[in-house]
Parts: structure tokens; sequence; C-alpha cells
């Protein structure tokens, strides 16, 4: 067989060989720190993490529930003539969820087109991309048992669903689970898509231990088991 592989080789294209040293060699300078000395500071870089930790500040400060009850609430309620509505409770969730969509993945979006003039695709921004088919479904497999003996804990049950009237009836719980999903959604685009991607065209492989770092301090308040489970699910997301 060895001989047969070397055969092979032999008819092979003059030159593939340094080709592919070459390009293993690039790949390899990319992923180590300049020799072992300190990466230099780049302006889109710098600007990459302080854009990143302006957001997540205002999303923890003026971004959440609490925050519409506390400024919003009166305002919103009495403009929509909510005030007696059933549905009134859903509303911190909505304005939870418009504000992840804005802060989450329109103000990177716009920097991404805008300033970094490059596409939203090369940041994650699809519908699908082949072949990624068969790991969603082991992921699913493998978290879903999981994820089912730890709703009958009494730490998640007493945080979860945030919204407590989602019990109530199906047009409550699909209301508020929309709200959820989206938020959910803009979450995972803004570090699995707009932070990982600009980390990775500078620190390669290692930008995902990076973002890891602020993905596990937002889960800070919920379950530990949560807390720690952000860490692995953040390096393998």
């Amino acid at each position: 067989m060895s001989e047969d592989l070397s055969e092979d080789l032999s008819e092979a294209e003059p030159g593939w060989r340094d080709r592919a040293r070459a390009e293993v060699e690039r790949v390899r300078a990319e992923l180590l720190t300049n020799g072992g000395a300190p990466l230099p500071l780049v302006g889109r870089d710098v600007a990459v993490v302080v854009v990143a930790c302006v957001l997540l500040t205002l999303f923890y400060y003026y971004a959440k529930p609490n925050f519409y009850r506390s400024h919003l609430d009166q305002h919103v309620t009495a403009a929509l003539g909510w005030q007696d509505s059933p549905y009134r409770g859903l509303l911190p969730y909505y304005y939870w969820s418009l504000s992840s969509v804005v802060l989450r993945v329109l103000i990177p979006l716009g920097l991404i087109v805008a300033w970094f003039k490059e596409s939203p695709r090369d940041y994650g921004f699809r519908l699908w991309k082949r072949g990624h088919g068969k790991i969603y479904a082991a992921m699913v497999l493998v978290m879903m048992p999981l994820l089912i003996a730890m709703s009958f804990t009494s730490s998640f049950q007493g945080k979860y669903p945030f919204y407590k009237a989602a019990g109530e009836s199906w047009q409550q719980f699909v209301a508020y689970e929309l709200a959820y999903g989206v938020q959910f959604a803009a979450l995972e685009a803004f570090f699995r898509g707009f932070l990982i991607f600009a980390l990775f065209k500078r620190f390669g492989y290692f930008g995902v231990v990076i973002m890891t770092l602020p993905y596990c301090l937002i889960h800070f308040g919920k379950p530990p088991a949560q807390t720690l489970g952000a860490i692995v699910a953040g390096l393998a997301l």
C-alpha cells in the first residue's frame, strides 16, 4: 500500500508538497504570536474589543426587562392602552428581545458592512451551511437528556421561565417563547458570529477561548450548573 501511495505522490503535480508545507506554515504563523513575542496593538482589534464591551454594558444596564419595568412600562402601556391587558406582562420581554436584536445584531452588522467593509456571511450570518447538520443533531442528542434532567432541579425551576404567566395558557407560552427565542438567536449571533469571527481574524482559534470569557460572565446570576456549563458551551458551539 505504501508503494502504491509513493507512486501516486510521485505522479502528483510537481511542487504540491512545497505549496502544502507553505500553507501549513502560514496557518501556523497566524495561530502563533509573532514567534513568542506579544502581538502589537492594531486599531481594528482594539476597536472590536471596545465595541463588544460597550454593547455588553449597554445591554446589561438598559436592555433587560427590569429596566423596562422601572423606566418605560407606564409610558408604553398608556400609549398602547394595555393597562388592563392580560399580555401587559409580556412587554418587558419583548423590549428585551428588541434590544437584543439592536445591540447584538444590527449594530454589529452595521460595523461589519460600513466600517470593516466585509460581508456578513464571513461572520456567520447565513441561514445554513452545508455539512453542519450532523454536528447540530449530535449536539442536540447529547444535550437534550441533560437539559431535561436539569429542568427538574429546584434551582432551574426557581429561575425559569422568567415570565411566570407563561404556563397560564398556550397563547402566553407561545408569545413568551417567541420573544425569548429571538433574544437567544441574537445572543448567539453576537458571540458565535460577530465576536468570534472578528477575533479569529487576529487571534485564530484562540479567538474561541477569548470569546468564552465574556460568554461565561453574562451567565452570572443564573444557576451555577448553567454558568459552569456556559464554559463548555462557549468552547463547543
